[in-house]
């Protein structure tokens, strides 16, 4: 197991060595100056050239990359350009709306989507399978963003029951932040819950066409028994598989959301670093999404190893 572990880990070195790099890369041949970004268009270009050099960015692509990795390897992401504050810290400032946005659409995506992907697959071919699927489909194809349109549109400014954008203020409430977050969160989780609920159905049945189910049955055993604790079971890998990737996308797929719900987190920071070509902290964020999602995996893949002990390293 440890080998297992071990290779495992040592795979994730190479993932983010590469994301380091290519977003690097990316980074640096996105066009315009962060120089000329700063100064406004009324600066000369003494000024723009003495600010390059003072940021460092005058010298060669494989200097400045040779530098970075240097900084990466002593746990320094840089300075914010903009901001003037270390990168981490200012990932670290917006960290706690993403981590409860994310938190609560994969809360409210799970809540929706198991029950109804666990009874679709028990009653296939009724009318609600059907209709699941049929809408599974649909609120798979909606932009997030948009449907969070619709319902800030609705609930916020036509009924007036949530607040329109957010995050409360400095001394709010944990309550009252969440009561924020609910309008983005629903419109996250509503878009996600169309592929748990379609990889759980589909998992489901598969595993209903097993000899131990037929046998569990003939056994007399109850039906919520044989659903809930021999099929749900031993289907579980790859639902659990989904909500880990979902998690992942979410923590990425916020930053448009965000930008909408006027939430002062990582996906609006990403935004004003990418208009301001900040290369610090667009780094940064870029290289924590990845990190996230390469860890989330890793996690997943332990579970595996105690959910199914069919499962060999």
């Amino acid at each position: 197991m440890i080998s297992y572990i071990l290779k495992r880990l040592a795979g994730m070195v190479v993932v983010m060595f590469l994301v380091v790099t290519i977003v690097f890369i990316i980074v640096r041949v996105t066009p315009g100056d962060p120089a000329a970004v700063m100064l406004g268009p009324d600066a000369t270009p003494q000024d723009i050239v003495a600010l390059r050099a003072r940021l460092g960015l005058d010298q060669s692509i494989l200097v400045q990359y040779v530098f970075y990795i240097g900084q990466l390897l002593k746990g320094d992401l840089g300075q914010s350009i903009f901001l003037n504050v270390p990168v981490g810290q200012a990932l670290i400032e917006r960290a706690e709306p993403t981590f409860f946005l994310t938190v609560f659409s994969l809360l409210i995506a799970a809540v929706i989507a198991l029950p109804i992907g666990i009874y679709a697959a028990y009653r296939r071919g009724s009318f609600i399978d059907q209709a699941s699927t049929t809408i599974a489909m649909l609120a798979a194809s909606i932009p997030s963003f948009w449907l969070g349109l619709i319902l800030m549109q609705i609930f916020a400014v036509r009924l007036g029951l949530f607040p329109v954008s957010g995050y409360g203020g400095p001394d709010a409430s944990f309550l009252d932040r969440m009561y924020h977050l609910t309008l983005p969160a629903v419109a996250l989780g509503l878009v996600s819950s169309a592929l748990i609920l379609r990889f759980t159905r589909a998992s489901m049945l598969d595993v209903f066409s097993d000899d131990y189910i037929r046998t569990a049955r003939a056994k007399g055993l109850i039906e919520r028994r044989v659903v809930l604790k021999h099929a749900l079971k031993n289907a579980l890998i790859p639902i659990l598989t989904v909500l880990g990737l979902t998690a992942a996308v979410l923590i990425a797929g916020a930053v448009v959301t965000e930008t909408v719900f006027g939430l002062p987190g990582i996906g609006s920071l990403v935004v004003s670093a990418v208009l301001r070509r900040d290369y610090p902290v667009i780094q940064g964020a870029l290289l924590v999404i990845a990190g996230l999602y390469v860890l989330i995996n890793f996690l997943i893949d332990m579970l595996y190893l105690l959910i199914d002990p069919r499962v060999r390293y």
